[in-house]
């Protein structure tokens, strides 16, 4: 990729633009539709960025345009640079008074469902001046998402810190055993962790965090877990546990909804307890702009607010 360094100077934001249309839709014509110009002008771009570059961007296939290695890794430093840009359009505004700008926020799955509605209706109501992205995954995800670049802000969990990473506690959270609804699993009776591990177990996939714990308590408590099935999705796991293929171990905010519809059931798990630290994760390399801070502090807000409302089960603040 030397010959996109050098050339990038030549580059300008219609290129840019329509690199990164071209890619997300596979299609010059699609494409030439979203950004309002006539086909052949994005086809000149096209082959200008290529002339510039000096390497092929897209092979041209019967099914569209597919992206090569090479436009891949320039598709995504686009994408980036543009993000950019519009952030310092929203930031620029005669109104010095509001707090104006685009702010990318992480949310983990399994808190998303709780958090995501009243976060952005918080923000808009306090900062209307500010666009929100709100985005979920898993903690790994999340934050390879903010080391790269990709998100201002993150929950994440069990993280002390990185070279590339500022983290503040947010919160702690009891991990349950998760059944379905006929056996009869209660919130108010714990789970002996060998007891839920006599059961066949719906594992999320090696890699995740909640793997990582949910091994390290069998550990403790002298036992081993028969997985039959591993998944990276939470949806499936619950889904797979309604279906009757075992139990599976959830953050009790992930399954407060289906505990409330009677599809699952569920027990805080013991012999060892197992819990999980969420953070808010924020990178080192840059200040925070003044859009990222209030978020952040509104971010905060609503996890505390949730906690005291009793819709986090088992959850403690940071000093309780």
């Amino acid at each position: 990729m030397a010959a996109c360094r050098t050339g990038m100077a030549g580059m300008d934001l219609k290129q840019l633009k329509a690199l990164v249309t071209v890619a997300d839709v596979g299609s010059v014509t699609k494409a030439a539709e979203l950004l309002h110009v006539v086909q052949p002008a994005v086809t000149r771009q096209i082959r200008a960025l290529e002339h510039e570059v000096g390497v092929p961007l897209f092979d041209r296939t019967r099914q569209g345009m597919r992206t090569t290695e090479a436009g891949l890794k320039l598709v995504e430093r686009a994408r980036r640079a543009l993000t950019e840009l519009e952030r310092a359009r929203a930031e620029l505004t005669p109104d010095r008074g509001a707090i104006t700008g685009i702010v990318t926020v992480g949310l983990l799955d399994s808190t998303a469902e709780l958090l995501a509605e009243p976060l952005v209706s918080a923000a808009r109501r306090a900062h209307p001046g500010i666009e929100l992205r709100v985005l979920s995954a898993y903690s790994g995800h999340l934050q390879q998402w903010l080391d790269d670049g990709d998100l201002d802000l993150s929950l994440l969990y069990n993280l002390t810190g990185t070279p590339s990473l500022n983290v503040t506690p947010v919160v702690r959270e009891r991990l349950w055993a998760v059944a379905g609804p006929g056996e009869g699993l209660r919130p108010d009776v714990a789970v002996p962790f060998a007891e839920a591990a006599a059961r066949p177990m719906v594992m999320p996939a090696p890699g995740h965090g909640l793997h990582t714990l949910i091994t390290t308590a069998a550990r403790e408590a002298g036992t081993t877990i028969d997985a039959v099935v591993q998944t990276n999705s939470m949806a499936l796991q619950k889904q797979l546990v309604r279906g009757g293929h075992g139990w599976t171990v959830l953050p009790a905010v992930g399954i407060a909804a289906d505990l409330a519809a009677g599809t699952l059931t569920a027990a805080p798990l013991a012999q060892p307890e197992v819990w999980r630290s969420i953070v808010l994760g924020v990178p080192r390399a840059a200040p925070a702009t003044p859009a990222v801070r209030v978020v952040a502090a509104e971010l905060t807000a609503q996890v505390h607010t949730a906690v005291h409302k009793g819709q986090w089960p088992s959850a403690r603040l940071p000093g309780d």
